[in-house]
Parts: C-alpha cells; sequence; structure tokens
C-alpha cells in the first residue's frame, strides 16, 4: 500500500505540475487519511499479536483482525463466511492463544500441507499446485522476513511481523500460529507464484533470511527472493479454478468444503 500511496501523491509533489482542483487536494486528502487510519490499525494488531497472554486478548487479536479486513468494506463476501462466525473466531482464538502459550501447540506445517493440499484436490487445481512441508516452511520464512524488513518502510495489515511463530533463534518455528496459518493459505491462494519461487529456493537448499544474511558471490546465479508483480498466470491460478469450483458445483458446496477444511485445520481439542 505505502507505494501505491506514493505513486498517487507523488506526481503532485513537482511544482511545475498545474494546480490542483479543490476535488483533487480532497480525494489525496481522503487517502492520506485513510492510509493512517489503516497504518495505526497494523500498529495496534501487531503490538496486540505480540501480547497475547489469555484467550481473551487472543479474541480481540482475531476480532481486530476480522474488523480491519472487513470492517471498512460492506457486506463480506459469502465465500469468506465460513470462518468468520462468532463461534469459529472462537475457535481460532483458542487455537491462537494456545500456540503462543506452549510451541507444542503450534500448528504443524504437515497439517497445513495436508489442508492446502485437498483444497487444491477438490477443486481441480493442477497437481503441480501441490506442495510439500519444506515448501511451506520456506515460504513461510520469506514471508516473515520479507514482513520484518518492510514494516519499518510502510505498516499494514499484511505484513504484521507479530502473527509468525518464531523459535528460540529468531527464526521461524516448524509450526504455525492460528492467524499466520490463515495467512499462509490465504497467500497461497492468492499469489501461487510466491509458492513456486519457495520451490526454487528449497531446490537450491536456500532460505530468504539466509540470503539476506550472507552475501552471495557476483558468480553466483541469481536466487529469486521477491515476488513480481506482473502479469502471470500462476498469480491467479488457484483463485481461477476456486471460481471454476463454485460456478460448477455452487456456493453452497464451496462453502461446506471450506468449513470442512475449517475443521481439519483447527481440530476441537
Amino acid at each position: 500500500m505505502f507505494p501505491i500511496l506514493l505513486a498517487v501523491l507523488l506526481p503532485f509533489a513537482d511544482p511545475s505540475q498545474p494546480k490542483l482542483t479543490p476535488q483533487q487536494q480532497q480525494r489525496i486528502e481522503q487517502v492520506k487519511a485513510s492510509f493512517e487510519v489503516h497504518r495505526q490499525a497494523a500498529l495496534r494488531l501487531n503490538d496486540m499479536a505480540q501480547s497475547i497472554q489469555s484467550e481473551a486478548d487472543a479474541r480481540k487479536f482475531v476480532d481486530g483482525i476480522e474488523e480491519e479486513l472487513f470492517g471498512h468494506r460492506g457486506p463480506i463476501p459469502s465465500k469468506l463466511q465460513s470462518w468468520i462466525t462468532q463461534s469459529m473466531r472462537r475457535r481460532v482464538a483458542r487455537a491462537e492463544f494456545a500456540a503462543v502459550s506452549d510451541p507444542a501447540n503450534l500448528i504443524p506445517e504437515q497439517r497445513v500441507v495436508d489442508v492446502w493440499n485437498e483444497y487444491v484436490r477438490e477443486i481441480g487445481a493442477p497437481e503441480d499446485a501441490l506442495v510439500t512441508v519444506a515448501e511451506v516452511h520456506n515460504l513461510r520464512d520469506g514471508m516473515y522476513t520479507g514482513s520484518q524488513r518492510m514494516w519499518g518502510f510502510g505498516q499494514s495489515l499484511w505484513i504484521i511481523p507479530g502473527i509468525y511463530a518464531l523459535d528460540s533463534n529468531g527464526k521461524v518455528a516448524a509450526g504455525c500460529r492460528a492467524i499466520e496459518a490463515l495467512k499462509v493459505l490465504h497467500d497461497m491462494e492468492n499469489s501461487f507464484i510466491s509458492v513456486k519461487s519457495a520451490r526454487e529456493r528449497v531446490q537450491k537448499g536456500v532460505l530468504v533470511s539466509d540470503l539476506l544474511r550472507q552475501p552471495q558471490p557476483e558468480a553466483a546465479q541469481p536466487i529469486s527472493t521477491v515476488v513480481s508483480l506482473v502479469q502471470s498466470p500462476e498469480l491467479d491460478l488457484i483463485s481461477a479454478c476456486a471460481r471454476r469450483y463454485s460456478e460448477e458445483h455452487g456456493q453452497k458446496a464451496y462453502k461446506e468444503l471450506m468449513e470442512r477444511l475449517f475443521q481439519e485445520l483447527f481440530p476441537v481439542q
């Protein structure tokens, strides 16, 4: 969001540009005010993510995430209603609190992999969309490392670093927190090209966090650490399959699929 905001504002920073109309100036001020509202919300949510000491704290955090995602945008799309019911928010909050209370309660990466692979098989995605634990771990490492580096330049809900489960060395743990697991699945669906980048790094035996700590030899082949936002069918690969599934089977079938996967991701303890 921050680079987009700059792109909107910078053309008007040049004194040689024509004088802004009152309507243009008003629009700029609205964009700036909206950005600041969301920035402050992201800061609060990051603090909340790092200071959960009770299930009530976790519930406030989960509710805060939902409010920031949907509270400013009118009716909630039907495909998202399956996990944001009150009972499901409570289950996510319990899982979030359990994960921060004891590393043994982290959501195993294998479970995330199993849920994802079941999803892509159900919606008829290509076999190439199936993932492994190593790929999911590498993807999480890249997501967390990127969030850390970007956080200082512009805070937003999508790059909150406080949601990730870390080990004693400060690297991503072998399991996920609840909101983190949902974010991983969201990102894999909405930008599958990031999974391809993680797959490439797994094949080369590297993590983004390691690459950024160690300078690469000049002769070494470059390794993708940042997803380029270019037109690519892989960017929308899974979402396109999900839309097709919903069209062919109906919204009810899609919702039932999402509810089943939710139960598998957050089983009753």
